[in-house]
């Protein structure tokens, strides 16, 4: 979460919104957030969006009209996901 933290100016930049997802409570996701100095969402999973999309470190690039773009499992390289993102908008 940390490293989107840290590039969050440059998926802004892009209007990419970032949220985090996770079946943990809302308060400790408010912890979560403070301690790490989180500006984006953070929702809470009821197992939902889990069921819908999958467990675990999983990155998704979800367009406007609700179709996933790219997918990546575990930690995602944030310049690789930039440049993604950039491809897509080129479309």
């Amino acid at each position: 979460m940390q490293a989107f933290q840290n590039d969050f100016v440059r998926f802004e930049k892009r209007n990419a919104q970032v949220l985090g997802v996770s079946g943990d409570t809302l308060e400790t996701h408010k912890d979560f957030a403070r301690e790490l100095g989180l500006s984006f969402p953070l929702l809470v999973d009821d197992g939902s969006i889990r069921k819908m999309y999958g467990s675990g470190r999983i990155t998704y690039l979800i367009d406007q009209s609700g179709t996933i773009r790219y997918v990546h499992k575990g930690m995602p390289d944030n310049d690789r996901l930039i440049q993604e993102i950039d491809n897509l908008q080129s479309y």
